[in-house]
């Protein structure tokens, strides 16, 4: 049917879903990392097409995890797998067959792409809300409401389980070329064509009716048995060579009486039933649909058919967090990770894009993170009812699933929630000091890491920043810029960069030394931080870390070789300057291992960043009356992921600049530049080249001062030798 149908209406939009459906349009996503190049300014333009409607769309991402996952580790194993199976399909020069495997890898999730699609829909606008568990469930709340905050809903077939009688399974945005005078600088673009724009749905009473008049409760058992988020397919159908569907599966039930309990008990010799405990599974899969938990438009959190739910409901979903937690969740100030180890008491450690089948990466995400995992859930556990330090927490690693580290809250070191409990400076200070700094350094942005740390410079002020809040409403902090401040402050001295006493530490002033080299691009603090860290951990540097894996340099000799790997590994924490279409050019699973360690590394400090923020509101520090929770979010570092791309275009360049007679002289720099921009067709390579080479600059004046400092740099003579290497590629 036409979109123009559906003019002047509120459409809910699973986000899942929608991200499902629309990820693919970028498929060498999952061989660079990071979020979408491209997929933006497609949204954009589906957006402005709603829009041109009067559509105004409301989106619902799933919160925390919900029922029993059997096989926690299949998918992302199975991902990786065929990642595998796709450059080694690349390397044999089959790039179309290697573009569709990378295109159906599963990689990245929704999960992953979900914080990319909140910054996108904040900046354009459009109001969304995190389940406290299933957007499926959340979006039947919200249509079936006597208000009808939702007049339809757009998302796959399982939310028919949830009462939903109609639903949208495909928008269509049709593109057509822009050809003569519409040509955008001289070439060809495409252009969606809002009035050609179409969508697809399906409604209940036609699918029982196709069914022949099945019964709604055996529709409904017909799902689930098929298999779904709350019960595995029943086993019986998985021997059927031919594949199964709905109508094979309702068969089955209406054969057996339309009893579940008589259609298991028919299989008297299948272990998998038994083992499965299959008829109790079951019947808690329509009990966590009937009263599955969400939030009220109120901003309460309570099951469906609350006065009908039974007592012990969490059995069925999982442990339930307090609602002024599952507010912050659902405003997007907080992603579900950290809350998820807390609620169900195991954090599984997933294989990463590349297999992750390095010791390199796996002591990383093990030895090193870990601890910092445990301080995460420390943090919060302390802000929230005795109850949370009381659980034990089990650690499970995709490579080693038979050794699960197991730890109780309370028996971990000795919380920070003290010490941190000092930092409740008033924006006026802060302003005051921005002002002194204001002529060597301006334009400092109260919530960044520069103004973090340069502020601190002056002992007289960090003593100053010695604050205690009196919970009465006097001092609590307001705006924005003085709670994103002030949570960097916490966050850095979680990290080692400032002292109890406020004062930098040893690795604050190598990073207040760093940062005036990169300038004021957030983009590029954040990627210098992340040098840091993975310094710190030992993991950047020119070793030999994924020996088996193709795309680390090949010419050169050995000491070039080296010296390319270790400038390539640096550029890539930094960020591709790219035009809002897919990457097309050239790919390197050795860097993308490489940047699945800085993307865990990013990700355990990230959750540090907002549980240093999130419980200054639990704990009563900051005003809770706001509605700019996401502007928070964004303010706050670390929330962008870029990708391995600049790090493998950079490598491409001096990897072939290392065949040329003489990769000094001005000829074979300028004419490998061009050959690099013709592999990598859309980037600008020249901009994205000085900000890799400013990055270089600036890590590699961190190790000097590191040196300086008397801290311990894996091979810090190595740095030196490698940046004169460069000075003479660049």
């Amino acid at each position: 049917m036409p979109l123009s149908s559906l003019s002047d209406s509120i459409i809910g939009i699973d986000a899942a879903y929608y991200l499902d459906q629309i990820q693919q349009k970028e498929p060498l996503l999952p061989a660079l990392g990071g979020f979408p190049l491209a997929l933006e300014s497609r949204i954009s333009k589906e957006l402005d097409a709603l829009r041109a409607f009067g559509i105004k769309p409301h989106f619902v991402f799933d919160g925390l995890d919900y029922g029993i996952d059997d096989d926690p580790f299949g998918p992302s194993t199975a991902s990786a797998t065929q990642n595998v199976e796709a450059f080694d399909t690349y390397e044999k020069n089959m790039a179309p067959q290697a573009m569709q495997l990378f295109k159906t890898s599963g990689n990245p999730t929704p999960a992953f792409l979900a914080e990319f699609l909140k910054r996108t829909l904040h900046k354009y606008g459009v109001l969304f809300t995190v389940a406290p568990y299933s957007a499926l469930a959340q979006l039947a709340y919200l249509e079936n409401h006597p208000r009808q905050f939702v007049d339809t809903v757009y998302g796959p077939s399982e939310l028919f389980l949830y009462g939903v009688d109609k639903l949208i399974t495909k928008l269509n945005f049709p593109y057509r070329l822009l050809d003569g005078p519409e040509k955008v600088n001289g070439k060809n673009t495409s252009h969606l064509v809002p009035e050609d724009s179409e969508f697809s749905w399906v409604d209940r009473r036609t699918c029982l009716e196709e069914l022949g008049h099945l019964p709604s409760e055996v529709f409904i058992d017909s799902l689930l048995l098929a298999g779904s988020r709350y019960l595995p397919a029943f086993p019986p159908l998985k021997g059927t060579n031919k594949g199964y569907t709905i109508r094979d599966v309702s068969t089955l039930i209406t054969g057996s009486g339309c009893s579940i309990v008589n259609l298991c008990n028919q299989y008297p010799d299948d272990a998998s039933i038994q083992h499965l405990d299959y008829i109790d599974r079951y019947k808690r899969a329509l009990t966590s649909i009937r009263h599955h938990v969400v939030i009220t438009m109120e901003g309460d959190i309570e099951p469906l058919d609350k006065g009908n739910a039974p007592s012990d409901v969490h059995e069925c979903l999982g442990q339930r967090l307090p609602e002024e937690l599952n507010m912050y969740l659902s405003r997007g100030l907080v992603r579900p990770r950290v809350l998820n180890w807390l609620a169900s008491g195991k954090i599984l450690i997933t294989a990463p894009y590349d297999g992750g089948d390095s010791k390199v990466y796996q002591d990383l995400v093990r030895k090193d993170l870990e601890p910092m995992r445990r301080q995460a859930l420390s943090l919060l556990a302390d802000s929230l009812n005795r109850y949370y330090k009381q659980k034990e927490i089990s650690t499970t690693y995709w490579y080693d699933q038979a050794n699960i580290q197991r730890v109780v809250i309370k028996d971990l070191h000795a919380t920070p929630k003290d010490p941190l409990a000092s930092w409740h400076l008033k924006e006026e200070d802060m302003l005051e000091r921005r002002q002194a700094l204001n002529e060597e350094a301006p334009n400092l942005a109260l919530g960044s890491l520069s103004f973090a740390v340069r502020s601190l410079r002056d002992s007289k002020f960090a003593a100053r920043t010695l604050t205690r809040s009196s919970k009465d409403g006097r001092r609590l902090l307001k705006s924005r810029e003085e709670i994103c401040t002030n949570a960097v402050w916490r966050f850095l001295q979680l990290r080692g960069y400032i002292d109890v006493h406020h004062q930098l530490t040893s690795w604050g002033r190598i990073l207040d030394g760093i940062l005036p080299i990169l300038g004021s691009d957030a983009g590029q603090e954040k990627a210098a931080f992340l040098a840091l860290e993975l310094l710190r951990a030992g993991v950047l540097n020119a070793d030999t870390m994924f020996n088996q894996y193709s795309g680390a340099p090949v010419h050169g000799n050995d000491i070039d070789k080296r010296n390319c790997m270790l400038v390539s590994r640096v550029a890539c924490l930094g960020r591709l300057i790219h035009p809002a279409r897919g990457y097309s050019g050239p790919l390197s699973r050795h860097l993308l291992a490489y940047y699945s360690v800085i993307s865990a590394m990013q990700a355990a400090l990230r959750d540090l960043v907002e549980m240093s923020a999130v419980t200054m509101f639990l704990e009563g520090y900051a005003d809770r009356e706001r509605d700019d929770w996401m502007d928070i979010a964004l303010a706050l570092p670390l929330f962008n992921e870029d990708s391995c791309a600049l790090g493998v275009v950079t490598l491409t360049y001096l990897d072939y600049l290392c065949s040329r007679g003489d990769p000094t002289s001005e000829t074979a720099r300028e004419e490998t530049k061009d050959r690099t921009q013709s592999w990598a067709k859309h980037c600008h390579f020249d901009t994205s080249q000085q900000q890799a080479f400013q990055l270089w600059d600036a890590v590699c004046q961190g190790v000097r001062l590191a040196t300086a400092e008397g801290e311990r740099i894996k091979d810090s003579n190595m740095w030196d030798e490698v940046d004169q290497w460069l000075s003479q590629r660049r």
